[in-house]
């Protein structure tokens, strides 16, 4: 039965995956054709551009790490394949997050009405922010380098050959990935803020405009509850995210023992990446228009395949 779950599980984090390349890979090919056929990079368009790009990666990052932790524990605890493996997927993780808190603080800084002078003035140099703030991606990966490339010295075993990974105690290995992730953390509290409070502006808008309702439907109207709908998909997603990263290190941290846990943790982590994608095309009137033109021509296939069966 144990074996079943695990198989279920593991197709669902496969088809998780799948959707979740195609998705971003779509969303960071149609921002790169729209910045060549402008001539210009918009603050959006790069955002999203770098969004995907990272996701994309950091899909394949968690799937690679997954299924060498779980088929091939000896290789991965071989040479230095771990290190090397735990610093890209720390990297792709701390992009994911920062390009989607810049994202979440731009449609922030341009959506939301407050009159507080800090607002104000963030609105005014928003593309100032968002560089500041994305500067600080860069100094997280120096910080991020040492502490993963720096083995432990406390507890040592016998046979050398075996990676840091063993020679840490599971208390040691959490504490570790606490550390590596504190300014994911940080980053992921602060994304959560910026929307609450994008969310509470779209409200007070929302409720104002039903006080001064004529008896006709506002297009703005439903334009910003569709935008709460969307960020609150996006807040539940988001913090699925890293309850299952947290169940996935719980998970490795005892494995084998602890196998289905970790293959849990994977796949409530995919979760996000495909799944806010899915929400960006299904939001953004561009995005949605060219997934249709996608789609389209292999709907017409498929009816023509079925037409010829007969």
């Amino acid at each position: 039965m144990l074996n079943i779950v695990e198989g279920l599980l593991i197709y669902v984090a496969v088809s998780e995956s799948v959707l979740g390349v195609l998705g971003n890979g779509f969303i960071g090919v149609v921002s790169c054709i729209d910045c060549v056929k402008s001539k210009n990079i918009s603050t959006v368009s790069l955002i999203l551009t770098g969004l995907a790009s990272s996701r994309f990666c950091l899909i394949w990052m968690i799937i690679t790490d997954a299924y060498i932790r779980m088929f091939f524990p000896d290789i991965y605890l071989s040479g230095n394949i771990s290190q090397y493996i735990v610093y890209l997927r720390i990297i792709m993780n701390q992009s994911s997050t920062w390009f989607a808190t810049s994202l979440s603080i731009f449609y922030f800084l341009k959506i939301a009405n407050y009159s507080h002078c800090i607002f104000l003035w963030l609105k005014c140099h928003i593309n100032r922010v968002l560089l500041l703030f994305m500067g600080s991606l860069l100094i997280s990966w120096l910080f991020a380098f040492p502490s993963i490339a720096k083995p432990s010295t406390n507890n040592i075993m016998k046979n050398r050959s075996t990676t840091w990974l063993i020679t840490m105690h599971k208390s040691e290995y959490l504490t570790n990935q606490i550390l590596l992730n504190i300014g994911v953390i940080l980053v992921f509290v602060l994304c959560l803020i910026t929307c609450f409070l994008l969310i509470t502006s779209l409200w007070r808008h929302n409720r104002k405009m039903r006080l001064s309702a004529t008896g006709f439907r506002d297009p703005s109207t439903e334009a910003h509850i569709k935008a709460m709908k969307i960020l609150v998909s996006f807040i539940i997603l988001f913090i699925l995210y890293f309850v299952g990263t947290a169940i996935q290190i719980s998970g490795s941290s005892t494995m084998p023992e602890n196998k289905l846990l970790f293959i849990i943790g994977i796949t409530t982590r995919l979760l996000y990446p495909w799944g806010h994608s899915l929400i960006l095309m299904l939001g953004n009137r561009k995005l949605k228009q060219d997934s249709l033109m996608v789609l389209k021509p292999l709907k017409c296939w498929e009816k023509e395949k079925l037409l010829r069966i007969p």
